[in-house]
């Protein structure tokens, strides 16, 4: 008699990091189910056109095991008149999945949050830590940080076990944001002004993140329902080395210049690139002992994470 395989359900398994986690979900054992907001014709999948306060989960966590919860509102192009959408998609939405998960019987729940509720730089800081008092910026960090208060709560009153993982920027195949930005001014060879930046982050391979999240769903801790951990690659490196590893997994020509960093502080400002700014001049250093406490260690290096990242054959 065959045993009956854990059920998964997975939100936004279509986008970037659910391309890459569903496949090693179902390499594992796992049957999973796609929570997809158009129909794409693949097996297992349930459509969830909207994600809110309102969102009818009964069908599709009807004998699910576990939620592995990626789906998310990130950016809009104005984010100050998106208070309502934030809130609806990223706090509500996130909250009444959870509880519709807890009433459904559901074993294990996990939150993809964002090292965002940390704020966007730990500059002349120790790195951060689960511990840390949050000090979220921007509407998508405030969000983020109501959702994993919200979710602390429930798990007082309910015995599903609930893992928040905040990851730093996550690069892999079809990765889009800054990530795709960097990889494609080294793919056109242009020259980058990043040379003289002297800082320190945090980035995560989208491998090692589907295996962090593995290993949760595979070794939930006895002794709590709500845990939080900061997931990064081993190596914590700076901008330019970043970019310059990128250049060697592609295989092209490096083109780095060096201009003052308030300098291009100022003149990513004024071309409204605030995020780019945040993402590649400031630190954002991450102790990560305690998600390797848990037996966990990232499958792959930087290296190779960046090589994989520029492979079709890796989505």
């Amino acid at each position: 008699m065959n045993e009956k395989k854990p059920v998964v359900l997975v939100t936004g398994a279509s986008g970037f990091v659910g391309r890459h986690i569903v496949p090693a979900l179902a390499r594992e054992g796992w049957s999973v189910r796609r929570a997809v907001r158009s129909p794409e014709g693949v097996e297992g999948e349930v459509v969830i056109e909207t994600i809110g306060p309102e969102t009818d989960w009964q069908a599709a966590l009807e004998g699910v095991d576990a939620v592995v919860h990626l789906a998310a509102r990130v950016h809009h192009k104005h984010e100050e008149h998106a208070v309502q959408l934030y809130r609806n998609v990223n706090i509500a939405g996130t909250l009444h999945l959870a509880r519709c998960a807890a009433t459904a019987g559901v074993r294990q729940f996990v939150f993809v949050s964002t090292v965002l509720v940390h704020g966007r730089s730990n500059e002349g800081r120790p790195p951060f830590s689960e511990n840390d008092v949050l000090t979220p910026r921007g509407l998508y960090g405030m969000s983020k940080a109501a959702a994993e208060a919200g979710l602390r709560t429930l798990a007082r009153d309910n015995d599903m076990k609930i893992s928040v993982i905040r990851p730093p920027l996550v690069y892999g195949a079809g990765a889009k944001g800054n990530f795709a930005l960097l990889t494609r001014a080294v793919d056109l060879g242009l020259p980058l002004p990043f040379a003289a930046i002297r800082n320190q982050r945090a980035f995560l391979a989208v491998q090692n993140l589907s295996s962090f999240i593995l290993r949760r769903l595979g070794h939930p801790d006895p002794a709590s329902n709500f845990e939080i951990f900061l997931v990064a690659d081993r190596e914590q490196v700076s901008t330019p080395e970043f970019i310059t590893r990128l250049a060697d997994a592609s295989g092209k020509s490096l083109r780095l210049f060096g201009m003052p960093p308030g300098l291009l502080s100022t003149l990513l400002s004024v071309m409204g690139r605030q995020d780019t700014h945040d993402s590649l001049i400031g630190s954002l250093e991450l102790n990560i002992s305690k998600a390797i406490a848990t037996g966990w260690q990232p499958e792959v290096s930087l290296d190779e994470g960046l090589r994989l990242a520029l492979s079709a054959q890796d989505v």
